[in-house]
């Protein structure tokens, strides 16, 4: 039976085929909604350059010092992901085939594959560059494949059923194929356990450790302050 989870805080190139439907510079248009009361599995990624690869699957640079942390919180019973992103180093104009330039896409590790759901571009000066908010599906990305919208049918499910088949990226200008990239890591119901870890598959199939006392640990810090100060803001 799905715990419900309490407020905590937490793509390579398109498939073959694919079909341009827009530049992927405007805002999302699946429907945004309030954040519910209740999650059932919460994830993050910790995106970096070295994991970006081409839409033949081979290894693509991404933006060197580049760094991206995507927290996603999942309520699967209502269709709804929040989101807060943050990007650093990431520069230059966003593009991507999709509606935007920031999503979720399935594929395992050094594999490409289509994205599932499009989110707003993170944006921002100084070197960050930051986007949170809820977005409920049926979710829709612009892109169409085999006949259909990429994410057509898709459901929130999949990632918890699956989360390593997913992974997180932002596509700029300069770094189509990806400037950041990173799979989808389960944070455990209830907070970060110590002494978890994950460990990602690189492009040429290193592994990139991430222990939970460093950027796991982090990453999940950063999205707790992100609904404490929510929190505040709501009760004022």
């Amino acid at each position: 039976m799905r715990r419900a989870l309490p407020k905590l805080a937490a793509l390579s190139v398109l498939t073959a085929g694919a079909v341009v439907l827009s530049s992927g510079t405007a805002s999302a248009a699946d429907t945004e909604v309030s954040e519910p009361d209740t999650f059932t599995s919460m994830f993050t990624v910790m995106a970096t350059p070295d994991t970006v690869v081409g839409m033949s699957n081979q290894p693509a640079p991404g933006q060197p010092g580049a760094t991206g942390t995507f927290n996603y919180r999942i309520n699967s019973d209502e269709e709804i992901i929040c989101y807060d992103l943050t990007l650093r180093g990431v520069t230059g104009e966003y593009q991507s085939p999709a509606r935007t330039a920031t999503h979720i896409h399935e594929a395992q590790p050094g594999m490409s594959g289509p994205p599932r759901i499009a989110f707003p571009n993170p944006s921002g000066e100084g070197g960050t560059r930051t986007s949170s908010g809820c977005l409920q599906g049926p979710f829709t990305t612009g892109v169409m494949a085999n006949g259909q919208d990429t994410g057509s049918g898709f459901s929130l499910r999949e990632i918890e059923d699956n989360p390593a088949a997913f992974f997180g990226d932002t596509h700029t200008a300069e770094y189509t194929a990806g400037a950041v990239r990173g799979q989808l890591t389960r944070v455990p119901m209830g907070g970060v356990e110590t002494g978890a870890g994950a460990t990602a598959s690189t492009g040429d199939g290193a592994g990139t450790a991430l222990a939970a006392g460093g950027g796991l640990l982090a990453a999940v810090a950063a999205g707790v302050a992100v609904l404490r100060r929510r929190g505040a803001r709501s009760r004022a």
